[in-house]
C-alpha cells in the first residue's frame, strides 16, 4: 500500500513515517508540508492512500482532501488530527475523507485505520462513532432525517413484492389496485432512488430491511 503523508510539523512525519515503514504492507511514497503541496505529490507520484493533518498553511487537509478526491477519485483519504471535534469530524467525511484518527492514539490506530480504508471500510475512533449516533438521533428528533421516508408506504408494499418476485398482474391482484397503477408505482421507486432495474430493487429492498437476503 503507497501512501502519501501530508502533516507541516516535519517532526510529526517523522513520527507518522515509522509507524508505518514498520509494517511491511505499508510504504510512504511521498511526503508534504503543506496541503497545497499534498496534492502536486498526488500528481507525480502513485499513491493508494493519503493521510492528511487537518491543520495545514496553504491549504488545509480538508481543502486538499476535497481537491484529491476530485483529481484522483481512486485514492483513498484519511484524516489525522490532534482535534477531537465534531464539527472537523463531519466536514472531513463530507470532504471525502474515509477514516478519522487522533494523533494522542495514532500508534494504536493508524496501522489498523490504513488498513481498514484499502478495504473500503470506513474507521473511526470510538468518541466519532459516539458523535455520528447523537448526530443522527439529533436530526432525527427535529424531524430532518428523512431519507429512510421517501418511499410512500404504498411504495415500499410494490417494492417488497417486486423484490419478492411477483409479476406486475400478481402484485396488482394482491394490493387490489391497477397494472397499471403498479407499473407507475414501479417507474416512480426506479426514479425516486436512482436505480434501473428489478436487481438493484432487490438489492435496496434487503439493505432497507423490508425482505431478507
Amino acid at each position: 500500500m503507497r501512501i502519501l503523508l501530508a502533516d507541516d510539523h516535519a517532526l510529526v512525519r517523522r513520527g507518522v513515517r515509522l509507524i508505518l515503514d514498520r509494517e511491511p504492507d505499508l510504504e510512504v511514497v511521498a511526503e508534504a508540508g503543506d496541503g497545497a503541496e499534498a496534492i502536486d505529490m498526488a500528481r507525480t507520484h502513485e499513491a493508494d492512500l493519503a493521510v492528511l493533518d487537518i491543520a495545514m498553511p496553504r491549504l488545509t487537509g480538508l481543502q486538499a482532501a476535497r481537491e484529491l478526491a476530485a483529481l484522483k477519485p481512486g485514492l483513498r483519504i484519511l484524516m489525522l488530527t490532534m482535534h477531537d471535534n465534531e464539527q472537523y469530524l463531519f466536514q472531513a467525511l463530507k470532504s471525502g475523507a474515509c477514516g478519522y484518527v487522533l494523533k494522542s492514539v495514532a500508534d494504536r490506530d493508524l496501522v489498523a485505520a490504513c488498513r481498514a480504508a484499502m478495504r473500503d471500510e470506513p474507521f473511526l475512533y470510538p468518541g466519532a462513532v459516539t458523535a455520528l449516533i447523537r448526530n443522527y438521533l439529533d436530526r432525527v428528533r427535529h424531524g430532518e432525517e428523512t431519507s429512510d421516508h421517501i418511499l410512500t408506504p404504498r411504495e415500499e408494499e410494490v417494492l417488497k413484492l417486486v423484490a419478492e418476485g411477483h409479476s406486475s398482474k400478481e402484485i396488482a391482484e394482491i394490493l387490489f389496485i391497477s397494472i397499471k397503477t403498479v407499473q407507475r408505482h414501479r417507474a416512480n421507486l426506479l426514479q425516486k432512488l436512482g436505480l434501473r432495474d428489478r436487481l438493484e430493487l432487490t438489492r435496496y429492498a434487503i439493505r432497507a430491511g423490508l425482505i431478507e437476503p
